[in-house]
């Protein structure tokens, strides 16, 4: 998409990323079950509002603890096809610390490195989104611009729209599965981005208290 392009559907961007990312659900005690136990690395929380800095270092933290892990999981990894899970908003794409025009929202860093480094062992990296699907075209783009290395970009259709985020998430991670896939890492700052299994481990981005979308 060139840069003109991308200007010209800013007006249209703006209504749809406020009803894709302003419909954020609690997690849904009916969640679909676990395909595999799943442990939780977590951010440390905060009450008050957070500053860039604190934000960056406390995301960090949880990425200092996933590429180790990814290293290990990939080791005698051979013949399995990988895949590793992020959302978007605020885990690949600092969507609140910027404004809506700025086009391409910026990677966040720490980030963009377990995803570059995830694919360099070898496995495929899919985010699943809660934006809706008239700006999946968008969303790629913006992602493959700022350096990921995109497989997959799974984003709500129309009747998703009316479906819980993490009853959503959790569908479309089954999906992956059914392609053959073994997740073997999710990444989100929210709770409904992890919930329902279908990954062997989960990595709690922070949200502070759900002050990020």
């Amino acid at each position: 998409m060139t840069g003109r392009g991308v200007r010209h559907r800013i007006g249209a961007v703006s209504v749809v990323l406020a009803l894709g990312l302003g419909g954020t659900a609690t997690a849904s005690a009916a969640a679909a079950p676990a395909s595999a136990p799943a442990l939780s690395t977590t951010a440390a929380r905060a009450t008050a509002d957070v500053d860039y800095a604190t934000w960056q270092r406390d995301v960090q933290a949880v990425i200092d603890e996933a590429i180790p892990y990814i290293e290990e999981r990939t080791a005698n990894a051979h013949g399995q096809k990988l895949a590793l899970v992020f959302d978007v908003d605020n885990t690949t794409l600092e969507t609140d610390f910027h404004p809506w025009y700025q086009l391409p929202t910026p990677a966040l860093k720490p980030s963009l490195e377990l995803a570059r480094y995830a694919k360099s062992r070898g496995v495929d990296i899919i985010f699943v989104t809660a934006r809706p699907g008239i700006i999946h075209s968008l969303t790629k783009w913006n992602l493959e611009s700022e350096g990921y290395p995109v497989s997959a970009v799974h984003v709500r259709d129309l009747p998703d729209l009316f479906e819980e985020v993490s009853a959503y998430k959790t569908g479309k991670r089954a999906e992956i599965e059914e392609q053959g896939y073994t997740i073997i890492g999710n990444v989100g700052n929210r709770e409904t981005d992890l919930v329902g299994g279908h990954a062997e481990r989960t990595f709690k981005l922070p949200d502070y208290n759900g002050q990020l979308s």
